[in-house]
């Protein structure tokens, strides 16, 4: 899935085409994907950067090293990654990783705090809670978010904001069409309770070509052309600076707490 399908694909071109308009392709220049799992974004960017990759999974580490046998990769929580392991990196890759975790405040403030200052970190969540479904439950997905509180999580933090949009937006009418379908049956639409499931060749080009083709509408939101993103998506991607020293991990407060699951227990 994650070498074929329409979704990993567009993401991986809009993630390499918002990296290269902040850093010039430089394999001495560090790249360092926190969440990596079996390391298809590090696999796409090594001929451009020195890459390396983070990942909890001993599983996902164990496929990694394997596929990329050039790499170096860290199996492990991030705040218990050497520092050796990702000093002076330029950019972090956080994608589809912060519904993952229980604390996200504490995660993304713990991942700046080892940041030097001018570093930029990317990342990607799963947006707009109706489309909460088997999907996320099966994924361990706490969370899917808004804008506003996607911007809370790093509200107060010395960095600065370069670009946050939602995305995914091309394809959102026919994905919230397939949410509401396995929202009100008993069935999903792909593998193992999940949305994922490969289309034919000719179809997945095209879905891989509208998702990626988004690149261009961030890019140039990203570098003033366009004033904003889009305005509603199946995702939201952000960019940020740092800009400050001696950031402390936080965590969430109490009274900030969405999650779905949360939620679920409450009324449950």
């Amino acid at each position: 899935m994650e070498e074929r399908h329409w979704w990993f694909l567009g993401k991986r071109q809009i993630v390499k085409t918002l990296l290269t308009s902040l850093l010039t392709p430089n394999l001495r220049s560090l790249v360092v994907d926190v969440g990596c799992g079996p390391g298809g974004n590090v696999g796409a960017l090594a001929d451009s950067y020195d890459v390396a990759g983070i990942d909890i999974s001993p599983n996902a580490i164990a496929l990694a090293r394997q596929r990329y046998p050039g790499i170096r990769f860290w199996q492990g929580e991030l705040a218990e990654a050497p520092p050796e392991f990702d000093a002076g990196a330029s950019f972090y890759l956080l994608t589809d990783v912060l519904e993952h975790v229980p604390d996200d405040f504490l995660f993304l403030s713990t991942l700046l705090a080892r940041c030097k200052v001018g570093a930029h970190v990317l990342l990607t969540v799963p947006a707009n809670d109706a489309l909460w479904s088997s999907h996320d439950e099966v994924l361990g997905h706490y969370r899917r978010y808004e804008r506003n509180q996607l911007e809370l999580v790093w509200q107060g933090l010395p960095v600065i904001p370069r670009l946050i949009s939602y995305y995914n937006s091309r394809l959102y009418p026919p994905i919230r069409a397939i949410r509401w379908l396995t929202q009100h049956s008993s069935k999903s639409f792909g593998k193992r309770g999940t949305d994922l499931r490969l289309p034919p060749e000719p179809v997945n080009r095209i879905l891989a070509s509208l998702f990626g083709g988004e690149s261009k509408v961030l890019k140039d939101c990203l570098e003033g052309r366009r004033p904003v993103g889009y305005d509603y998506g199946a995702s939201l991607i952000a960019i940020l600076q740092v800009e400050g020293q001696s950031i402390t991990p936080r965590r969430r407060p109490e009274q900030m707490n969405f999650d779905h699951r949360a939620r679920g227990a409450a009324t449950g």
